[in-house]
């Protein structure tokens, strides 16, 4: 029942966090009008395009992937019960916010629009801040030595280029 529940969760969450965040706000600032090519190249363009189509199954798989396999959500009031570290958690640790941000980018270059890009900023910003402060504790509270041999193996923001394999003893 509780993967359910976790299921539930995580797409109204889905629609609530990362659709406000990454749709509603991008569109007022934007309203999803096509400007001019940034720096006056159209190429630019084709790198927020991909920039999105990356974006976009990261955060669906990584949200699928709490209610699955860790039987919970990305909403701090319905954590998970185990340590997500599979799919995209073996090349970074916070493959939503990057997603998320990613997408957000990606925006701002396909619309031409340097408002979309210093929003993305932010919103990393304030990621950042949280995942220091708040997340990053609380997983280390919970998880203990699992979770400080992810944060060892595997980088906040930056991918690595080979995927994480966790300890077999865990597996």
């Amino acid at each position: 029942m509780r993967r359910v529940w976790a299921v539930l969760g995580s797409a109204l969450f889905l629609v609530i966090a990362p659709g406000v965040v990454v749709g509603l706000v991008p569109w007022w600032i934007s309203r999803w009008v096509i400007g001019p090519p940034l720096i006056g190249v159209p190429l630019v363009r084709a790198l927020g395009v991909l920039l999105i189509a990356l974006g976009i199954p990261a955060v669906l798989e990584s949200f699928a992937r709490f209610a699955l396999q860790g039987e919970g959500t990305p909403a701090p009031v319905f954590p998970t019960r185990r340590l997500v570290v599979k799919g995209f958690y073996r090349y970074v640790r916070n493959p939503i916010y990057l997603a998320n941000v990613s997408v957000i980018f990606g925006q701002g270059l396909l619309f031409g629009n340097v408002r979309l890009l210093a929003y993305g900023l932010l919103v990393w910003l304030g990621s950042h801040v949280f995942v220091v402060a708040h997340e990053e504790p609380t997983l280390r509270r919970t998880f203990g030595g699992e979770y400080d041999a992810f944060c060892a193996n595997v980088p906040r923001w930056i991918p690595r280029l080979k995927p994480w394999s966790e300890p077999t003893a865990h597996g």
